[in-house]
């Protein structure tokens, strides 16, 4: 891939490796995601798709290669990107309402040093509605169940207001209503000109929910739009041929 700092380009992964105990997680991966692109990351257990969207927000170490947010590190652009992780990696327990748990979504926006005022608990309140989670505002997040806690979670990172959205298995374990709600967040995120980006499990929802997708084991398989590279071949080859015969049947 040719090296470039283009500000138009929300993310831009050139030549990343990523290794655990000197074992690569990741082998010299490209990719280029599209302004406003509904994009999937799609691939095995253990083929690096949490770690590469932890690498392209420095939570974990880079062996090579660079990640550009609109042309700059990420350090410098935080403000454009909102990140949702896996569900399981946070404390619920933790003594808080689901209100406070959305106003601390404009933390990165106001300081830590500075309080929330009016027109954040609006901006708060306001991305609760958006995931119909309005009337549990006042709710401790510990007696929401996993699906609310999930919509909680996604209405944090829309109180950020960001440009980039990042999302680690939003749809695990979640009931039906509760992914329906954050389809429809997503696709009014990208009809907003927004960029999201999803690590995702389930192969026969890629056609219906996104429009560009990467393959990845350890290694870039394929990326680009879902139309274009969602193929029984590139299936086989990320799957190592373990492909449900419904998906190689429907070929995307």
């Amino acid at each position: 891939m040719t090296a470039t700092h283009d500000p138009e380009i929300p993310i831009l992964i050139e030549d990343l490796t990523v290794a655990y105990r000197e074992e690569p997680v990741l082998w010299d991966v490209d990719l280029n995601v599209p302004p406003g692109a509904l994009m999937a990351i799609v691939g095995p257990n253990g083929a690096g798709k949490s770690t590469l969207i932890k690498a392209a927000l420095d939570l974990v170490d880079k062996a090579a290669g660079r990640v550009l947010i609109f042309g700059k590190p990420y350090i410098e652009q935080r403000q454009q990107v909102a990140y949702v992780p896996q569900r399981g990696s946070v404390d619920w327990d933790f003594p808080t309402n689901a209100l406070d748990v959305v106003t601390m979504g404009r933390y990165g926006r106001i300081g830590w040093v500075k309080r929330p005022g009016k027109s954040d608990r609006e901006i708060a309140l306001h991305a609760l509605q958006q995931v119909g989670m309005e009337a549990f505002a006042q709710r401790q997040i510990s007696q929401l169940s996993g699906g609310q806690q999930q919509r909680v979670f996604l209405a944090r990172a829309l109180a950020q207001q960001a440009q980039i959205y990042i999302m680690d298995e939003p749809f695990q374990g979640v009931d039906a209503t509760t992914e329906r709600a954050i389809i429809t967040v997503l696709k009014d995120l990208q009809a907003d000109g927004r960029t999201v980006v999803v690590v995702h499990h389930d192969l026969e929802t890629v056609p219906d929910y996104f429009d560009h997708v990467l393959l990845l084991n350890v290694k870039a398989i394929a990326s680009g739009r879902v139309s274009d590279v969602f193929t029984p071949d590139n299936l086989r080859a990320t799957y190592g041929g373990r492909v449900d015969a419904l998906m190689i049947g429907k070929g995307a």
